[in-house]
């Protein structure tokens, strides 16, 4: 069975935020607002791959809307880090638009 676009597109916004999680790990010494990003921004995959096994109509609605509502934290914590300068607004905008 092939993947939908919804799930590749939600794995590979958790690749980005794991390398970012790194780079702010590493290279900033940010630890605490990185690691509820990097909670938050991989939970909306496994959000959606729970959601494609889901029971029902009805768990597949609610699994999706748990990913739909980690994907607004992510958003939040990412804003954060953009307005405390720990993300360039280059880098901010192109993770933001892939958040959204």
């Amino acid at each position: 069975m092939s993947k939908s676009i919804v799930s590749e597109k939600a794995y590979a916004f958790a690749v980005r935020v794991v390398r970012m999680y790194q780079h702010l790990s590493k290279d900033k010494k940010e630890f605490i607002l990185s690691k509820q990003v990097l909670r938050s921004g991989t939970s909306i995959g496994a959000n959606v791959e729970e959601a494609t096994g889901g029971q029902s109509t009805a768990d597949f609605i609610h699994k999706l809307s748990i990913a739909r509502k980690e994907a607004r934290e992510t958003s939040y914590w990412l804003r954060l880090l953009h307005e405390t300068g720990y993300i360039e607004t280059k880098h901010f905008e192109s993770i933001q638009a892939d958040c959204l």
